[in-house]
Protein backbone atom coordinates (compact mmCIF):
# COMPACT_ATOMS: atom_id res chain seq x y z
CA UNK A 1 0.00 0.00 0.00
CA UNK A 2 1.60 3.23 -1.08
CA UNK A 3 5.24 3.35 -1.02
CA UNK A 4 6.15 2.34 2.55
CA UNK A 5 10.28 2.41 1.66
CA UNK A 6 10.12 6.21 0.21
CA UNK A 7 8.13 7.25 2.89
CA UNK A 8 11.08 5.87 5.54
CA UNK A 9 13.76 7.26 3.43
CA UNK A 10 12.01 11.05 3.70
CA UNK A 11 11.83 10.79 7.39
CA UNK A 12 15.04 9.36 7.53
CA UNK A 13 16.95 12.13 5.41
CA UNK A 14 14.90 14.61 7.38
CA UNK A 15 15.79 13.28 10.41
CA UNK A 16 19.36 13.74 9.24
CA UNK A 17 19.61 17.62 7.96
CA UNK A 18 18.10 18.20 11.27
CA UNK A 19 20.91 17.14 13.32
CA UNK A 20 23.26 20.14 14.36
CA UNK A 21 26.27 17.86 14.33
CA UNK A 22 26.24 16.67 10.69
CA UNK A 23 28.98 14.34 10.92
CA UNK A 24 31.30 12.18 8.04
CA UNK A 25 28.84 8.84 8.70
CA UNK A 26 25.69 11.18 8.33
CA UNK A 27 26.91 12.76 4.97
CA UNK A 28 27.46 9.55 3.95
CA UNK A 29 24.45 8.25 5.22
CA UNK A 30 22.36 11.22 2.96
CA UNK A 31 23.95 10.58 -0.07
CA UNK A 32 22.83 6.78 -0.12
CA UNK A 33 19.34 7.71 0.87
CA UNK A 34 19.39 10.63 -2.12
CA UNK A 35 20.63 8.23 -4.65
CA UNK A 36 17.83 5.51 -3.41
CA UNK A 37 15.27 8.68 -3.38
CA UNK A 38 15.84 9.68 -6.37
CA UNK A 39 15.85 6.01 -7.92
CA UNK A 40 12.45 5.51 -6.48
CA UNK A 41 10.91 9.03 -8.29
CA UNK A 42 11.02 10.66 -4.85
CA UNK A 43 11.24 14.45 -6.39
CA UNK A 44 7.67 13.57 -8.60
CA UNK A 45 6.31 11.69 -5.33
CA UNK A 46 4.39 14.85 -4.38
CA UNK A 47 2.97 15.58 -8.10
CA UNK A 48 2.22 11.92 -8.35
CA UNK A 49 0.03 11.99 -5.52
CA UNK A 50 -1.66 15.13 -6.26
CA UNK A 51 -2.81 13.82 -9.59
CA UNK A 52 -4.09 10.33 -8.18
CA UNK A 53 -5.85 12.10 -5.14
CA UNK A 54 -7.57 15.10 -7.77
CA UNK A 55 -8.23 12.35 -10.15
CA UNK A 56 -10.35 10.84 -7.70
CA UNK A 57 -11.92 13.83 -6.74
CA UNK A 58 -10.30 14.89 -3.38
CA UNK A 59 -10.37 19.01 -3.68
CA UNK A 60 -6.54 20.46 -3.28
CA UNK A 61 -8.34 21.94 0.38
CA UNK A 62 -7.67 18.29 1.75
CA UNK A 63 -4.49 17.50 0.11
CA UNK A 64 -2.52 18.50 3.70
CA UNK A 65 -5.34 17.58 6.27
CA UNK A 66 -5.19 14.66 8.78
CA UNK A 67 -7.01 11.25 8.51
CA UNK A 68 -8.37 11.42 11.57
CA UNK A 69 -10.25 15.11 10.14
CA UNK A 70 -11.81 13.41 6.68
CA UNK A 71 -15.27 11.55 6.19
CA UNK A 72 -16.16 8.63 5.32
CA UNK A 73 -16.11 8.82 1.66
CA UNK A 74 -12.89 10.96 1.23
CA UNK A 75 -11.43 8.36 3.56
CA UNK A 76 -12.12 5.57 1.13
CA UNK A 77 -10.69 7.35 -1.45
CA UNK A 78 -7.21 8.31 -0.10
CA UNK A 79 -7.30 4.46 0.55
CA UNK A 80 -7.47 3.63 -2.65
CA UNK A 81 -5.21 6.50 -4.48
CA UNK A 82 -2.61 5.09 -1.56
CA UNK A 83 -2.93 1.76 -3.15
CA UNK A 84 -2.55 3.28 -6.41
CA UNK A 85 0.58 5.28 -5.59
CA UNK A 86 3.88 3.81 -6.21
CA UNK A 87 3.43 1.72 -9.17
CA UNK A 88 2.91 -1.35 -7.29
CA UNK A 89 3.85 -4.51 -9.64
CA UNK A 90 0.35 -5.88 -8.66
CA UNK A 91 -2.86 -4.46 -7.82
CA UNK A 92 -5.13 -6.09 -5.84
CA UNK A 93 -8.76 -3.86 -5.48
CA UNK A 94 -12.39 -4.76 -3.74
CA UNK A 95 -15.05 -2.90 -4.85
CA UNK A 96 -13.06 0.11 -5.43
CA UNK A 97 -16.04 1.92 -7.24
CA UNK A 98 -17.45 2.10 -3.89
CA UNK A 99 -18.52 5.87 -2.81
CA UNK A 100 -16.77 7.40 -6.20
CA UNK A 101 -18.65 9.71 -8.48
CA UNK A 102 -18.89 8.81 -11.79
CA UNK A 103 -16.43 11.02 -13.03
CA UNK A 104 -14.02 9.30 -10.15
CA UNK A 105 -14.52 6.23 -11.77
CA UNK A 106 -14.17 7.35 -15.44
CA UNK A 107 -10.60 8.54 -14.29
CA UNK A 108 -9.78 5.27 -12.30
CA UNK A 109 -10.71 3.46 -15.42
CA UNK A 110 -8.39 5.30 -17.58
CA UNK A 111 -5.87 4.64 -15.03
CA UNK A 112 -6.14 1.10 -14.77
CA UNK A 113 -6.63 1.08 -18.50
CA UNK A 114 -3.28 2.45 -18.99
CA UNK A 115 -1.57 0.41 -16.42
CA UNK A 116 1.13 -1.65 -17.44
CA UNK A 117 1.17 -4.23 -14.61
CA UNK A 118 -1.26 -6.55 -12.96
CA UNK A 119 -4.79 -5.82 -11.72
CA UNK A 120 -6.77 -8.08 -9.45
CA UNK A 121 -10.10 -6.81 -9.58
CA UNK A 122 -13.39 -7.84 -7.69
CA UNK A 123 -16.41 -5.51 -8.15
CA UNK A 124 -20.37 -5.81 -9.12
CA UNK A 125 -20.19 -3.12 -11.62
CA UNK A 126 -20.31 -4.89 -14.36
CA UNK A 127 -19.78 -1.56 -16.67
CA UNK A 128 -16.46 -1.13 -14.63
CA UNK A 129 -15.52 -4.89 -15.30
CA UNK A 130 -16.42 -4.53 -18.79
CA UNK A 131 -14.03 -1.68 -19.43
CA UNK A 132 -11.01 -2.36 -17.67
CA UNK A 133 -10.67 -6.03 -17.67
CA UNK A 134 -8.85 -7.96 -19.87
CA UNK A 135 -9.24 -11.27 -18.47
CA UNK A 136 -12.39 -12.79 -16.11
CA UNK A 137 -11.47 -15.34 -13.52
CA UNK A 138 -14.59 -17.32 -12.97
CA UNK A 139 -14.79 -19.48 -9.57
CA UNK A 140 -16.91 -22.44 -9.46
CA UNK A 141 -17.45 -25.03 -6.84
CA UNK A 142 -13.96 -23.56 -5.10
CA UNK A 143 -12.46 -24.01 -8.58
CA UNK A 144 -10.52 -21.27 -10.94
CA UNK A 145 -11.20 -20.82 -14.92
CA UNK A 146 -9.63 -18.13 -16.36
CA UNK A 147 -11.42 -16.61 -19.74
CA UNK A 148 -9.86 -14.23 -22.25
CA UNK A 149 -12.45 -10.95 -22.22
CA UNK A 150 -14.05 -8.93 -20.01
CA UNK A 151 -16.99 -10.07 -17.82
CA UNK A 152 -19.50 -9.46 -20.63
CA UNK A 153 -17.34 -11.75 -23.45
CA UNK A 154 -17.21 -14.76 -20.27
CA UNK A 155 -21.04 -14.28 -19.65
CA UNK A 156 -21.88 -14.42 -23.37
CA UNK A 157 -19.20 -17.45 -24.31
CA UNK A 158 -19.76 -19.38 -21.27
CA UNK A 159 -23.78 -19.15 -22.07
CA UNK A 160 -22.68 -20.05 -25.68
CA UNK A 161 -20.90 -23.10 -24.67
CA UNK A 162 -23.21 -24.25 -22.28
CA UNK A 163 -25.73 -24.08 -24.84
CA UNK A 164 -23.51 -25.71 -27.78
CA UNK A 165 -22.78 -28.89 -25.65
CA UNK A 166 -26.23 -29.20 -24.91
CA UNK A 167 -27.35 -28.97 -28.85
CA UNK A 168 -24.29 -31.57 -29.37
CA UNK A 169 -25.68 -33.94 -26.85
CA UNK A 170 -29.22 -34.09 -27.65
CA UNK A 171 -28.05 -35.06 -31.48
CA UNK A 172 -26.05 -37.90 -29.75
CA UNK A 173 -29.04 -39.01 -27.99
CA UNK A 174 -30.90 -38.76 -31.05
CA UNK A 175 -28.60 -40.86 -32.78
CA UNK A 176 -27.62 -43.61 -30.17
CA UNK A 177 -31.87 -43.76 -30.10
CA UNK A 178 -31.84 -44.90 -33.87
CA UNK A 179 -29.05 -47.12 -33.71
CA UNK A 180 -30.36 -48.95 -30.76
CA UNK A 181 -33.79 -49.31 -32.38
CA UNK A 182 -31.98 -50.63 -35.56
CA UNK A 183 -29.90 -53.13 -33.39
CA UNK A 184 -32.68 -54.26 -31.05
CA UNK A 185 -34.81 -54.81 -34.11
CA UNK A 186 -32.30 -56.42 -36.59
CA UNK A 187 -29.50 -58.17 -34.79
CA UNK A 188 -31.60 -61.42 -34.51
CA UNK A 189 -31.98 -61.20 -38.61
CA UNK A 190 -29.20 -62.71 -40.47
CA UNK A 191 -29.36 -60.83 -43.41
CA UNK A 192 -28.95 -57.83 -41.49
CA UNK A 193 -26.93 -59.23 -38.38
CA UNK A 194 -23.66 -57.22 -40.40
CA UNK A 195 -25.51 -53.81 -40.06
CA UNK A 196 -26.41 -54.87 -36.92
CA UNK A 197 -22.51 -55.19 -35.90
CA UNK A 198 -21.86 -52.29 -37.20
CA UNK A 199 -24.54 -49.87 -35.74
CA UNK A 200 -22.82 -51.36 -32.73
CA UNK A 201 -19.78 -50.33 -33.50
CA UNK A 202 -21.02 -46.76 -34.05
CA UNK A 203 -23.02 -46.84 -30.83
CA UNK A 204 -19.60 -47.33 -28.97
CA UNK A 205 -18.06 -44.77 -30.14
CA UNK A 206 -20.60 -42.19 -29.33
CA UNK A 207 -19.32 -40.40 -26.08
CA UNK A 208 -21.73 -37.55 -24.55
CA UNK A 209 -20.08 -34.24 -23.73
CA UNK A 210 -19.51 -34.13 -20.07
CA UNK A 211 -21.37 -30.58 -18.88
CA UNK A 212 -20.04 -29.65 -15.35
CA UNK A 213 -22.65 -28.52 -12.89
CA UNK A 214 -22.27 -25.11 -11.80
CA UNK A 215 -23.05 -23.43 -8.73
CA UNK A 216 -23.98 -20.52 -10.32
CA UNK A 217 -27.33 -19.97 -11.13
CA UNK A 218 -29.60 -17.93 -13.09
CA UNK A 219 -33.55 -17.42 -11.97
CA UNK A 220 -35.81 -17.42 -14.77
CA UNK A 221 -37.44 -13.60 -14.73
CA UNK A 222 -39.85 -12.69 -16.71
CA UNK A 223 -43.04 -9.99 -16.56
CA UNK A 224 -45.64 -10.66 -18.49
CA UNK A 225 -48.66 -7.64 -18.42
CA UNK A 226 -52.37 -8.99 -17.91
CA UNK A 227 -53.51 -6.21 -19.71
CA UNK A 228 -52.01 -3.96 -22.63
CA UNK A 229 -51.44 -0.60 -21.33
CA UNK A 230 -52.99 2.24 -22.51
CA UNK A 231 -51.76 5.95 -23.91
CA UNK A 232 -52.88 7.43 -20.49
CA UNK A 233 -50.59 5.91 -17.56
CA UNK A 234 -49.19 8.45 -14.92
CA UNK A 235 -49.58 12.27 -14.87
CA UNK A 236 -47.85 13.79 -11.94
CA UNK A 237 -48.49 17.47 -11.49
CA UNK A 238 -46.60 20.06 -9.23
CA UNK A 239 -46.12 17.32 -6.42
CA UNK A 240 -44.10 19.09 -3.17
CA UNK A 241 -42.90 17.20 -0.36
CA UNK A 242 -40.88 18.26 2.86
CA UNK A 243 -39.28 15.43 5.06
CA UNK A 244 -37.38 15.98 8.57
CA UNK A 245 -37.70 19.92 7.30
CA UNK A 246 -35.50 19.17 4.21
CA UNK A 247 -37.81 19.81 1.18
CA UNK A 248 -36.77 16.65 -0.98
CA UNK A 249 -39.35 17.21 -3.54
CA UNK A 250 -39.77 20.83 -5.35
CA UNK A 251 -42.96 21.30 -7.85
CA UNK A 252 -41.99 17.48 -9.75
CA UNK A 253 -44.20 17.31 -12.85
CA UNK A 254 -43.78 14.53 -15.63
CA UNK A 255 -45.84 12.61 -18.19
CA UNK A 256 -44.85 9.20 -18.13
CA UNK A 257 -45.86 7.27 -21.78
CA UNK A 258 -46.74 3.94 -22.15
CA UNK A 259 -43.72 2.95 -24.20
CA UNK A 260 -41.26 4.58 -20.95
CA UNK A 261 -38.72 2.75 -18.92
CA UNK A 262 -37.78 5.61 -16.59
CA UNK A 263 -34.56 5.66 -14.51
CA UNK A 264 -34.92 8.17 -11.41
CA UNK A 265 -30.83 9.19 -11.13
CA UNK A 266 -28.61 11.27 -9.27
CA UNK A 267 -27.47 10.97 -5.28
CA UNK A 268 -30.58 11.82 -3.71
CA UNK A 269 -31.57 8.68 -2.32
CA UNK A 270 -34.49 9.77 -0.15
CA UNK A 271 -35.90 12.10 -2.69
CA UNK A 272 -36.50 8.99 -4.87
CA UNK A 273 -37.81 6.90 -2.17
CA UNK A 274 -40.21 9.46 -1.18
CA UNK A 275 -41.37 10.08 -4.52
CA UNK A 276 -42.12 6.14 -5.15
CA UNK A 277 -44.03 6.09 -1.83
CA UNK A 278 -46.26 9.01 -2.87
CA UNK A 279 -46.91 7.07 -5.98
CA UNK A 280 -47.61 3.98 -4.60
CA UNK A 281 -50.17 5.87 -2.31
CA UNK A 282 -47.83 5.29 0.73
CA UNK A 283 -46.95 8.95 1.81
CA UNK A 284 -49.06 12.22 0.62
CA UNK A 285 -47.88 14.98 -0.59
CA UNK A 286 -47.56 18.46 0.98
CA UNK A 287 -48.66 19.62 -2.53
CA UNK A 288 -49.53 18.45 -6.06
CA UNK A 289 -51.19 15.27 -7.63
CA UNK A 290 -50.38 12.42 -9.36
CA UNK A 291 -53.05 9.75 -11.49
CA UNK A 292 -52.37 6.51 -13.16
CA UNK A 293 -54.82 5.72 -16.19
CA UNK A 294 -57.67 3.52 -15.68
CA UNK A 295 -56.11 0.82 -17.75
CA UNK A 296 -53.32 0.69 -15.91
CA UNK A 297 -52.09 -1.79 -13.24
CA UNK A 298 -49.27 -1.44 -10.80
CA UNK A 299 -46.40 -3.30 -8.76
CA UNK A 300 -43.75 -2.40 -6.27
CA UNK A 301 -40.78 -3.17 -5.40
CA UNK A 302 -39.79 -0.55 -2.01
CA UNK A 303 -36.24 -0.29 -0.72
CA UNK A 304 -37.06 -1.40 2.73
CA UNK A 305 -39.71 -4.09 2.94
CA UNK A 306 -39.19 -4.95 6.67
CA UNK A 307 -42.89 -4.50 7.07
CA UNK A 308 -43.64 -7.59 3.80
CA UNK A 309 -42.22 -9.86 6.60
CA UNK A 310 -42.92 -9.39 9.80
CA UNK A 311 -45.36 -12.62 9.97
CA UNK A 312 -45.61 -16.05 10.56
CA UNK A 313 -46.25 -17.47 6.85
CA UNK A 314 -44.29 -19.41 4.96
CA UNK A 315 -43.09 -18.69 1.40
CA UNK A 316 -45.92 -20.13 -0.63
CA UNK A 317 -48.24 -19.03 2.30
CA UNK A 318 -47.18 -15.59 1.77
CA UNK A 319 -47.03 -15.18 -2.39
CA UNK A 320 -50.61 -17.52 -2.65
CA UNK A 321 -52.09 -14.39 -0.59
CA UNK A 322 -51.09 -12.14 -4.03
CA UNK A 323 -51.88 -14.90 -6.40
CA UNK A 324 -55.09 -14.72 -8.22
CA UNK A 325 -54.81 -18.14 -8.83
CA UNK A 326 -55.24 -20.06 -5.17
CA UNK A 327 -53.48 -23.03 -6.49
CA UNK A 328 -50.05 -24.39 -4.70
CA UNK A 329 -49.25 -25.83 -8.27
CA UNK A 330 -49.45 -22.79 -9.89
CA UNK A 331 -47.52 -20.61 -7.05
CA UNK A 332 -45.14 -22.84 -6.61
CA UNK A 333 -44.37 -22.46 -10.39
CA UNK A 334 -43.03 -18.84 -9.88
CA UNK A 335 -41.11 -19.51 -6.47
CA UNK A 336 -39.28 -22.31 -9.03
CA UNK A 337 -38.42 -19.69 -11.24
CA UNK A 338 -37.24 -17.65 -8.76
CA UNK A 339 -34.72 -20.61 -7.65
CA UNK A 340 -36.98 -21.61 -4.60
CA UNK A 341 -37.22 -25.17 -4.54
CA UNK A 342 -39.82 -27.08 -3.42
CA UNK A 343 -38.90 -27.46 0.48
CA UNK A 344 -38.44 -24.26 0.53
CA UNK A 345 -41.98 -23.09 0.36
CA UNK A 346 -42.42 -23.86 3.78
CA UNK A 347 -39.74 -21.77 4.98
CA UNK A 348 -40.77 -18.69 7.21
CA UNK A 349 -40.49 -15.57 5.44
CA UNK A 350 -39.84 -13.96 8.73
CA UNK A 351 -36.18 -15.96 8.86
CA UNK A 352 -35.68 -15.22 4.92
CA UNK A 353 -31.88 -13.90 3.93
CA UNK A 354 -31.56 -10.73 2.08
CA UNK A 355 -31.30 -12.26 -1.18
CA UNK A 356 -34.57 -14.39 -0.89
CA UNK A 357 -36.72 -11.39 0.25
CA UNK A 358 -35.59 -10.09 -2.92
CA UNK A 359 -36.67 -13.02 -4.81
CA UNK A 360 -40.26 -13.67 -2.74
CA UNK A 361 -40.50 -9.73 -3.99
CA UNK A 362 -39.89 -10.10 -7.50
CA UNK A 363 -42.10 -13.37 -7.53
CA UNK A 364 -45.16 -11.21 -5.99
CA UNK A 365 -44.61 -8.73 -8.93
CA UNK A 366 -44.41 -11.41 -11.81
CA UNK A 367 -47.54 -13.19 -10.45
CA UNK A 368 -49.44 -9.81 -9.95
CA UNK A 369 -49.60 -9.57 -13.82
CA UNK A 370 -49.10 -5.96 -13.49
CA UNK A 371 -48.52 -3.81 -16.34
CA UNK A 372 -46.45 -0.97 -14.71
CA UNK A 373 -43.60 -1.60 -12.77
CA UNK A 374 -42.14 0.61 -9.74
CA UNK A 375 -38.51 -0.23 -8.64
CA UNK A 376 -36.48 1.43 -5.74
CA UNK A 377 -32.76 -0.12 -5.83
CA UNK A 378 -33.73 -3.90 -6.54
CA UNK A 379 -30.24 -4.79 -7.27
CA UNK A 380 -29.31 -4.40 -3.62
CA UNK A 381 -28.87 -7.90 -2.12
CA UNK A 382 -28.73 -9.41 -5.30
CA UNK A 383 -25.75 -11.89 -6.83
CA UNK A 384 -24.48 -10.79 -10.26
CA UNK A 385 -26.26 -13.76 -11.87
CA UNK A 386 -29.77 -12.66 -10.47
CA UNK A 387 -29.06 -8.85 -11.14
CA UNK A 388 -28.36 -9.86 -14.85
CA UNK A 389 -31.73 -12.06 -14.85
CA UNK A 390 -33.79 -9.44 -14.00
CA UNK A 391 -32.17 -6.54 -16.21
CA UNK A 392 -32.88 -9.28 -19.05
CA UNK A 393 -36.45 -9.44 -17.46
CA UNK A 394 -36.79 -5.56 -17.88
CA UNK A 395 -35.62 -5.05 -20.95
CA UNK A 396 -38.06 -7.14 -22.49
CA UNK A 397 -41.01 -6.00 -20.46
CA UNK A 398 -43.38 -4.48 -22.89
CA UNK A 399 -45.21 -2.51 -19.77
CA UNK A 400 -43.93 0.87 -18.25
CA UNK A 401 -40.92 0.73 -15.66
CA UNK A 402 -40.21 3.34 -12.90
CA UNK A 403 -36.73 2.55 -11.06
CA UNK A 404 -33.87 3.76 -9.77
CA UNK A 405 -30.58 1.76 -9.33
CA UNK A 406 -27.02 2.00 -8.29
CA UNK A 407 -25.66 -0.41 -11.15
CA UNK A 408 -24.28 1.96 -14.26
CA UNK A 409 -25.43 -1.03 -16.91
CA UNK A 410 -28.69 -2.18 -15.43
CA UNK A 411 -29.86 1.99 -15.92
CA UNK A 412 -27.95 2.02 -18.98
CA UNK A 413 -29.40 -1.37 -20.85
CA UNK A 414 -33.06 -0.75 -19.56
CA UNK A 415 -33.95 3.16 -19.24
CA UNK A 416 -34.81 4.90 -22.61
CA UNK A 417 -35.90 8.52 -20.10
CA UNK A 418 -33.38 9.89 -17.41
CA UNK A 419 -35.37 12.00 -14.79
CA UNK A 420 -33.11 13.07 -12.15
CA UNK A 421 -33.85 14.91 -8.89
CA UNK A 422 -31.44 17.78 -7.46
CA UNK A 423 -30.66 18.76 -4.37
CA UNK A 424 -32.91 21.14 -4.04
CA UNK A 425 -36.16 19.22 -4.94
CA UNK A 426 -36.12 20.20 -8.53
CA UNK A 427 -35.80 17.62 -11.30
CA UNK A 428 -34.14 16.86 -14.91
CA UNK A 429 -36.07 15.61 -17.27
CA UNK A 430 -34.41 13.69 -20.84
CA UNK A 431 -35.46 11.25 -23.20
CA UNK A 432 -32.20 9.45 -23.49
CA UNK A 433 -29.94 6.84 -22.36
CA UNK A 434 -27.82 7.00 -19.06
CA UNK A 435 -24.85 7.23 -20.99
CA UNK A 436 -25.65 10.37 -23.24
CA UNK A 437 -27.45 11.86 -20.33
CA UNK A 438 -23.95 11.89 -18.33
CA UNK A 439 -22.08 12.61 -21.62
CA UNK A 440 -23.83 15.58 -22.81
CA UNK A 441 -24.07 17.04 -18.72
CA UNK A 442 -20.83 17.17 -16.99
CA UNK A 443 -22.09 18.40 -13.37
CA UNK A 444 -24.39 15.44 -13.34
CA UNK A 445 -21.34 12.61 -13.33
CA UNK A 446 -20.23 15.09 -10.22
CA UNK A 447 -23.22 14.74 -8.51
CA UNK A 448 -23.89 10.81 -8.94
CA UNK A 449 -22.10 8.79 -6.43
CA UNK A 450 -21.82 4.91 -7.25
CA UNK A 451 -22.02 2.81 -4.49
CA UNK A 452 -21.40 -0.88 -5.64
CA UNK A 453 -23.27 -3.01 -2.60
CA UNK A 454 -22.30 -6.44 -1.92
CA UNK A 455 -24.67 -9.19 -1.73
CA UNK A 456 -26.25 -10.00 1.41
CA UNK A 457 -27.03 -13.87 1.87
CA UNK A 458 -28.07 -13.75 -1.41
CA UNK A 459 -28.86 -17.78 -1.31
Amino acid sequence: MGNERLYEIMKEKDAIYAKEDFSDEDGIRASELEAEFAELDGWEAESNAAMLLNGLGIGTEFHDATMKDLDGNIKVKVLLAKALFGNPDILLLDEPTNHLDLDAIAWLEEFLINFENTVIVVSHDRYFLNKVCTHTADIDYGKIQLYAGNYDFWYESSQLLVRQMKEANKKKEEKIKELQEFISRFSANASKSKQATSRKRALEKIELDTIKPSSRKYPYIDFRPDREIGNEVLTVEHLSKTVNGEKVLDDISFVAGHNDKIAFVGGQELAKTTLFQILMGELEPDEGSYKWGVTTSQAYFPKDSTAEFDNDLTIAEWLTGYSPVKDVTYVRGFLGRMLFAGEDGVKKVRILSGGEKVRCLLSKMMISGANCLVFDEPTNHLDMESITSLNNGLIKFPGVTLFSCHDHQFVQTTANRIIEILPDGKMIDKITTYDEYLANDEMARKRTVFTARKEEDEN
